[in-house]
């Protein structure tokens, strides 16, 4: 599907539901993510039209995870980076505490980390682990992990780098569920149930495992 009615748009995209009749539909999950063009043209407003978008894009002007876009409407993933070559601005793709998709601007040295959920591993031939991440990515990696467990990714070099257990004391970000966008704490894992007990200040929540990614 190459477009959306802007009345169904996903709760977490910040954009109106009032306006165009239809808007770009990304090439991945869209309650993940927002397509490139809605990002430059829409939220961050560096571009007027969808023509100055495909301009920067053909300029490879535009940098997601420290790669050059191709499509305007490739996905930006939660906790994805974008950099903006012309004025050297960088940005993370996170869930304000409303739960809608914000971009967060960052330092240089930060965009080229990111972080990401494993959602699934593989053994392949030669007993090497294969790490499927929730963003479509995945990693042969000799990284030790756990499904539900998230991986700091250097862009840079294209490898993991280290494995950042879901476990209590872990801080975590809800981005599912009526409590998406919230941070906090692990104070209860509960395995059984596959839930999590977070906390942040005075406040608690309850939420279930695949509802969260460890951040820290």
């Amino acid at each position: 599907m190459a477009y959306l009615k802007r009345q169904t748009i996903p709760k977490n995209w910040p954009i109106p539901k009032k306006g165009t009749a239809y808007v770009v539909c990304p090439n991945f999950e869209k309650h993940l993510g927002l397509p490139i063009l809605v990002v430059l043209r829409d939220i961050l407003k560096v571009a007027a039209t969808r023509k100055e978008v495909k301009k920067a894009i053909n300029e490879r002007l535009i940098l997601r995870n420290n790669k050059e876009v191709r499509d305007d409407k490739n996905a930006l993933v939660l906790l994805d980076t974008l950099s903006l070559v012309p004025s050297k601005k960088h940005y993370r793709l996170e869930l304000s505490n409303k739960g809608k998709f914000e971009l967060v601007e960052i330092k240089a040295t930060e965009a080229g980390k990111k972080v990401s959920k494993v959602i699934n591993k593989k053994t392949l031939k030669g007993k090497k682990t294969q790490i499927n991440l929730i963003d479509g990515k995945n990693f042969i990696s000799e990284v030790k992990c756990d499904i539900g467990d998230s991986v700091l990714i250097n862009l840079k070099d294209k490898k993991i780098e280290k494995c950042l257990p879901l476990k209590e004391k872990s801080k975590v970000l809800v981005f599912q569920g009526k409590h998406a966008g919230e941070k906090g704490v692990i104070k209860v894992l509960d395995k059984e149930r596959k839930a999590v007990e977070i906390s942040e200040g005075d406040k608690s929540i309850k939420v279930l495992n695949k509802q969260v990614i460890v951040i820290e």
